[in-house]
């Protein structure tokens, strides 16, 4: 019982559970994960939906199409718009599976609310147990216009089995075994705490400039960090997010995610401040684990909401909550694979050249 690992990924695929109009790639199985592939047209919608119990995404859009246009050749996805793009893969998952998806860590760094949508679905990012149809992203660029085309992996698929997150008590005896913070205290409640690091007197963080040029999805290492984003240094601590404004920051912790583990990135409380973390995240088994000084920091995707609000330095901003696998995956993040962010800093997406 657990989180689906690589290996059960690809039986999955083997036996037509996970299927495409184009096959799945090996690339595209993850630890913990299998990354979904964009379509061949992209719809432009008038308002974000739900398809609701009993009805298709694909019966409703005469409600809420616009357009809809071809990506065979690259076509931009305007800020401030909103799209559905149906995804290569179906699902035909047997009983006692279901799945739950989220962006992948560049999409989220690009400020790209990316969900994933299905038949009778009544929630974004769930897919019920035993599912059987097609799959569709909603995408919204909220600070920089992209370029999309056909087959690019912005959001991925966890498949689990049973309950797998562990419970408060569970974690504290993980943390006993293998160490899961370094460089802070391991506070746990409903998860572990995840805090801001707004301790240095350089740069501590990054804001998205609101005019910015189109992004390229495929460009990777292309763009000057400072021709889309503008530095952000702290005052004795703290700095004032801006109402709309969007940053990545950086955690005070260093976390561990081991073998047998993956985690996944909640929002925290509203109540704590007008602001929340964006696009709650996977980490794969393996992330931070066995990186020379122990751990990798996680990058913080925060969005400022209605007023103006003081972050200070170590204030709690999310919690990470820790899931069983169903076994070790055959490859962990970091190993063998191509892992854009194993032992990072106060890293930009993949597609920015180093500043």
């Amino acid at each position: 019982m657990g989180v689906l690992p690589s290996q059960r990924l690809r039986a999955l695929i083997d036996g037509g559970a996970i299927a495409a109009e184009t096959p799945v790639a090996p690339g595209q199985v993850q630890p913990a994960s299998l990354d979904l592939r964009l379509g061949r047209f992209a719809v432009r919608v008038r308002a974000s939906f739900l398809a609701g119990a009993g009805r298709t995404v694909e019966a409703r859009l005469p409600d809420f199409e616009m357009h809809r246009f071809d990506l065979s050749g690259g076509a931009v996805l305007e800020k401030g718009c909103v799209y559905l793009v149906p995804l290569m893969e179906r699902l035909a998952l047997p009983e006692g599976l279901e799945g739950v998806a989220n962006a992948k860590s560049s999409t989220g760094r690009l400020d790209l609310l990316t969900r994933t949508i299905c038949d009778g679905g009544v929630e974004f990012d769930r897919i019920p147990e035993g599912y059987r149809g097609p799959l569709w992203a909603e995408i919204c660029p909220r600070s920089f216009s992209v370029l999309a085309r056909p087959g690019m992996r912005l959001n991925q698929l966890r498949l689990r089995e049973g309950a797998s997150t562990l419970s408060d008590e569970e974690l504290r005896a993980l943390h006993g075994r293998v160490p899961l913070v370094h460089g802070a205290d391991a506070a746990i409640d409903e998860g572990l705490a995840f805090s801001v690091d707004l301790s240095g007197v350089g740069r501590v963080g990054w804001r998205a400039k609101p005019h910015a040029g189109v992004i390229d999805l495929d460009r990777i290492g292309h763009y000057a960090p400072r021709a889309f984003w503008e530095e952000i240094r702290a005052e004795d601590g703290r700095i004032i997010l801006d109402p709309g404004a969007f940053y990545i920051l950086m955690s005070r912790e260093a976390v561990t995610i081991p073998p047998d583990h993956a985690a996944e990135m909640a929002p925290y409380l509203a109540m704590v401040g007008e602001f929340r973390v964006h696009y709650a995240g996977f980490f794969d088994p393996g992330f931070g684990h066995g990186v020379a000084g122990a751990g990798s920091r996680g990058v913080l995707e925060v969005r400022c909401h209605e007023a103006p609000f003081a972050l200070e330095h170590g204030q709690v901003v999310g919690r990470l909550l820790y899931e069983r696998m169903a076994a070790v995956p055959d490859e962990l993040y970091g190993q063998g694979i191509a892992s854009n962010y194993q032992g990072q800093a106060l890293k930009l997406s993949k597609h920015f050249a180093e500043p």
